[in-house]
């Protein structure tokens, strides 16, 4: 076997295990199967950046858009204008979106000053990044976002930037109908 072939047949087997690789961490390729009961979703307590004491409970029976996400991340930056979009499309028809992060309360007030994020942004320690595995996100990436039914049940998780027309239609189909008026 001549020098040349094998390394076009080295070279050949580094692109296919790069390609495998870039494929099993293609953005939302890597949830897991959520293991947090939606009793324990909604006792789960955090904090508004003033400090007062917050939870999901008041939203249940709402589908909720659970977004897990920091400061400090370029791409949670990026997506998060067009969930303040959807939010206030979405709100009257029984969606909540909350913002979930192990950051800085000053940080959070002011990154949604400067963003114009006027849904729940909230904040808790250690806990999050707990609760955002056992809720599916096994590599532990931001942003992390699920789309959770009236009763908790996680009916959608997604692991990277989800972009403001992907997530629309996913409200479309989670979201209660609309009554006709």
């Amino acid at each position: 076997m001549s020098a040349r072939l094998l390394f076009a047949g080295v070279a050949l087997l580094a692109v296919l295990a790069g390609t495998a690789l870039w494929l099993g961490n293609e953005p939302g390729a890597r949830t897991g199967t959520p293991e947090l009961a939606p009793a324990a979703l909604y006792a789960a307590g955090f904090r508004d950046p003033s400090g007062a004491p917050q939870s999901l409970a008041r939203f249940q029976g709402k589908v909720v858009v659970l977004n897990f996400w920091a400061t400090w991340c370029g791409p949670c930056r990026e997506e998060m204008p067009g969930f303040e979009r959807l939010n206030a499309r979405w709100a009257g028809r029984g969606v909540q979106f909350v913002g979930i992060a192990d950051d800085d309360p000053a940080k959070v007030e002011r990154f949604a000053g400067e963003l114009g994020i006027r849904y729940p942004l909230w904040v808790g320690g250690a806990e999050v990044e707990e609760m955002a595995r056992r809720l599916g996100d096994v590599d532990r990436v931001l942003p992390y976002t699920i789309v959770l039914g009236p009763q908790g049940q996680v009916l959608r998780q997604k692991v990277g930037i989800y972009t403001e027309a992907e997530l629309d239609a996913e409200l479309e189909s989670a979201a209660p109908p609309q009554s006709v008026k």
